[in-house]
């Protein structure tokens, strides 16, 4: 990391290690920031768009139904960026055969941060986003995949760098801050996140996001746990009434952007250029979030006058209501979630077949999972329209 690369102190000090390599300590939030009309546009229309969002979100009979799929999304878009290659499909039958030898290996650290998720938004009932919330997400976000030697759920005892694959420390393009100053960064965002701001709440969590990420308290892990934060705050601080908005999607079409936009907060004080980034995101995802929304439920309005039409049980309406939160099952699934008969179960599942609502993926004759091809493609689909 070069100190000539960094022309700016308005966001951060360069410290020299007793090793002789220079690294970068972030400066306690907020930052001066020079309000111009375009920020104020840039976040009004994100600020507008979220609360459409909220609005919906409100008003549809059974949010929890798209909560599921949503968090799947995120999960598998968050870590592409990562450089993973297990797809959503991947994923959901992963989760519903627990099989994962012929599929993409990084399927488990996408099913990971699946898991890391819901214990973060379970754990908000009784423990605020904090640096231990943050480490107890960390810890199961590392479990059983690459990267789990490296100190799972703890913060880092020694110095990590980013650069192109194979580069040495000296090589790096970005040195976070080392152990000890790192130590003092994180007291220091912590205090922060449980603070009153005059600022707007999504110029604030524009801001946390790049301290987390130039602390980068974690030997890995780092952007998909600062992209995980965003969605607890989000929800945490009540900007939403249920986790909808999730930006990684945006994030990763615009991958060398977001990783540009970060460094350049460093290295020049770059803080506008990336707060509206930021904003334009929530602003896009927002919108993409309430068309994917209302194609759900539409989706599922047409499930059920199709099998109320087919004069179904309630027990299929309600199986094909678990679809829209888990679009892989099985027939034990079924049965487990229905509480109902094996063998009830899979003249159920064989019913929603019939109907076009659920097809079999494995081929087989055991061990068979089917899923709902429609559900994915809606949720699977670069664009909401």
């Amino acid at each position: 990391m070069l100190p000539s690369d960094f022309k700016e102190d308005k966001s951060g000090r360069l410290v020299r290690a007793p090793q002789g390599y220079w690294a970068f300590t972030p400066n306690p939030l907020p930052p001066p920031l020079e309000l111009t009309w375009k920020l104020v546009k840039e976040n009004s229309e994100a600020d507008r768009a979220l609360s459409e969002l909220a609005g919906v979100a409100r008003t549809l009979p059974n949010p929890h139904l798209l909560i599921n799929p949503f968090i799947r999304r995120e999960a598998v878009l968050s870590s592409r960026i990562e450089g993973t290659q297990a797809s959503l499909s991947d994923l959901l039958f992963f989760e519903a055969s627990g099989e994962a030898e012929l599929k993409p290996p990084d399927v488990r650290e996408v099913f990971n941060y699946v898991k890391a998720l819901e214990y973060g938004l379970k754990r908000l009932q009784n423990l605020p986003v904090s640096l231990r919330l943050i480490r107890e997400m960390h810890e199961r976000l590392m479990k059983e995949v690459r990267g789990e030697h490296l100190t799972p759920g703890e913060f880092r005892r020694s110095q990590n760098w980013i650069g192109p694959p194979g580069c040495t420390l000296m090589e790096a393009t970005f040195v976070p801050p080392p152990e000890a100053e790192m130590k003092e960064a994180l007291d220091y965002l912590e205090k922060y996140l449980h603070s009153p701001s005059e600022l707007p709440p999504l110029i604030r969590l524009a801001l946390i996001h790049y301290h987390f990420e130039a602390i980068h308290p974690f030997l890995d892990g780092n952007g998909r746990i600062g992209r995980l934060l965003l969605t607890l705050l989000l929800f945490a601080e009540e900007l939403l009434p249920q986790p909808l908005l999730y930006l990684s999607a945006y994030f990763e079409q615009h991958r060398q952007q977001y990783y540009h936009l970060l460094l350049a907060v460093s290295q020049a004080g770059a803080w506008s250029e990336w707060i509206n980034f930021f904003l334009q995101g929530v602003a896009e995802q927002s919108k993409d979030a309430i068309q994917r929304s209302k194609r759900l439920f539409d989706l599922w309005q047409n499930y059920r006058q199709k099998l109320q039409s087919a004069r179904s049980s309630a027990l299929a309406l309600q199986l094909a209501d678990e679809l829209f939160s888990y679009p892989a099952i099985t027939v034990a699934q079924s049965a487990k979630r229905l509480k109902i008969t094996y063998r009830s179960a899979g003249l159920h599942i064989e019913k929603l077949a019939r109907l076009g609502i659920l097809k079999e993926v494995t081929g087989q004759r055991r061990n068979r999972v089917f899923m709902a091809p429609e559900i994915v493609r809606i949720i699977e689909a670069q664009k909401a329209d």
